[in-house]
C-alpha cells in the first residue's frame, strides 16, 4: 500500500475503531428480516391518516442519537424513507419499489425523549414515480428536517 497522508490516516483509523466499537460481526452481518426498519420505526405512533397524508408522533429513542446526542441524520433519512414510502398507500398505490432521491435538508436538532411529528403527503402518485414531502417538527413546531421524496411506484423486477 502506498504511503498516505496524516489526514488519511486519522480518516481510516476513526472508521476502524468505530467499526470496533460495534456488535460482533455474526450480530450485524445476519440480523432477522426487516429488523433494521423495526429497530428505527419502534414507537411511531400513526396520529391522523388522510387520502394524501399522514401524520404520525415519534418519541425519540437514545437507540437513534449521535456521538452529539441528538438525532442521528441516518435515521432521519431512514424515517423519511419509510415514513414517505407509507404515505403513497394513502393514495391508493400498492408500491413495492425503491426509492429514487431524497433531498433532505437538515435545519434543527431533537434530542432523547424529544416528542416529534412526521408527517408525509403525496405531491404525484402516477403510474411509475411517485413524489412526497416529509417533515419532521418539534412540538414547538420548529423544522428538524424536510424532505422531498421520490420512489418507484411500479412493480418488482421478476428478474
Amino acid at each position: 500500500m502506498a504511503s498516505t497522508s496524516p489526514a488519511l490516516e486519522k480518516a481510516r483509523r476513526l472508521l476502524e475503531e468505530a467499526a470496533a466499537e460495534s456488535l460482533p460481526t455474526e450480530q450485524v452481518d445476519a440480523p432477522p428480516s426487516g429488523f433494521y426498519d423495526a429497530f428505527v420505526l419502534c414507537g411511531i405512533r400513526v396520529h391522523a391518516v388522510e387520502p394524501g397524508r399522514l401524520l404520525c408522533h415519534f418519541t425519540v429513542p437514545s437507540r437513534l442519537l449521535n456521538s452529539g446526542s441528538f438525532l442521528h441524520g441516518g435515521a432521519t433519512a431512514s424515517l423519511v424513507d419509510l415514513v414517505g414510502s407509507a404515505v403513497f398507500y394513502t393514495a391508493g398505490v400498492q408500491t413495492r419499489g425503491s426509492p429514487l432521491e431524497m433531498n433532505i435538508s437538515y435545519l434543527d436538532a431533537a434530542f432523547s425523549d424529544e416528542e416529534i411529528d412526521i408527517e408525509a403527503k403525496v405531491l404525484r402518485a402516477g403510474k411509475a414515480v411517485g413524489v412526497a414531502t416529509v417533515e419532521l417538527k418539534k412540538k414547538s413546531g420548529k423544522i428538524i428536517a424536510q424532505a422531498r421524496y421520490s420512489k418507484y411506484l411500479g412493480p418488482s423486477s421478476k428478474l
